[in-house]
């Protein structure tokens, strides 16, 4: 992923922490931009993002580069059972070694649900990071109830209904252990005290926060600990009739969101001399 632009594949494995992750590359429309880096959710996968990635490319001018975990899609397996740090373990051992194998050194991070999690904890714990931006969709900075009890409602709905089948379209043979190595963690006794919030006050990259106002994996009071704790500035956009997928239920509304804070990004770049 080192090559120059306009030569480097568009899909593929890279390897990261032992593991070859699947990758995917939407090449930028211009020279000097951060590369907008996705993280998706804890069901989620490359395909997942559907058109979003190539969408974002085309509106912004920069390149996408969009990943699956270990055990998630084209991936290769994950160690389970998942520990109540794999979301420490992802942003500060994974993904650091990812993006040094991808060659991006500047990155707007783009973060789903765990994604968002994840990314958070990469930018306020990782130094030197490169990031100028982060957008936390749908994030968590620590455990609620009502997490708790949809992630217990996915488990029936995964054992009662067509939600295996169409998750497996994904991840192929790999479904059950994506599903259970998510669901099984943040179910244990021990996730109840899981928190993130410690890492937000390093972040001085500037944030938005975006989330669906029907969200039914987390609250408003994820988004008011966000805004309230980081180092630098943050923007929080609640988009009616929308769950916990904004790019899935709202693509339209989403993409004009996070294009316009990249493009936001940029202009304040150019404004005092940046690259």
């Amino acid at each position: 992923m080192t090559a120059p632009l306009g030569e480097r594949p568009t899909s593929g494995l890279l390897p990261a922490a032992g593991r070859r992750l699947e990758f995917s590359w939407a090449p930028p429309r211009r020279r000097g931009l951060p590369t907008l880096v996705l993280l998706h959710e804890g069901l989620g996968c490359v395909a997942m993002w559907r058109e979003f990635p190539v969408l974002l490319a085309d509106r912004t001018g920069a390149g996408v580069f969009a990943y699956s975990r270990a055990g998630y899609g084209g991936s290769e397996a994950a160690t389970l059972p998942r520990g109540v740090r794999y979301m420490h373990d992802e942003a500060l051992e994974v993904l650091p070694q990812l993006l040094a194998a991808a060659g991006i050194r500047r990155s707007v991070l783009i973060g789903h649900s765990d994604g968002a999690s994840i990314a958070l904890i990469y930018t306020g714990g990782v130094a030197r990071n490169g990031v100028q931006g982060l957008v936390a969709i749908a994030p968590h900075v620590f455990n609620e109830q009502l997490s708790v009890d949809s992630i217990t409602l996915a488990a029936k709905l995964y054992r009662t209904t067509d939600l295996r089948e169409r998750l497996a379209r994904c991840h192929g043979a790999q479904v059950d252990e994506a599903f259970w190595g998510w669901n099984d963690i943040w179910l244990h006794a021990a996730f109840r005290q899981w928190n993130i919030e410690e890492y937000l006050p390093a972040i001085e990259a500037p944030v938005l926060v975006l989330q669906g106002e029907q969200d039914q994996y987390g609250t408003s009071a994820q988004l008011q600990a966000i805004a309230g704790q980081v180092g630098g500035t943050c923007r929080i956009t609640l988009l009616p009739q929308c769950a916990h997928a904004p790019h899935r239920e709202q693509p339209a509304a989403t993409l004009q969101a996070v294009a316009g804070f990249v493009d936001e990004l940029g202009a304040s770049d150019r404004r005092t001399g940046g690259e």
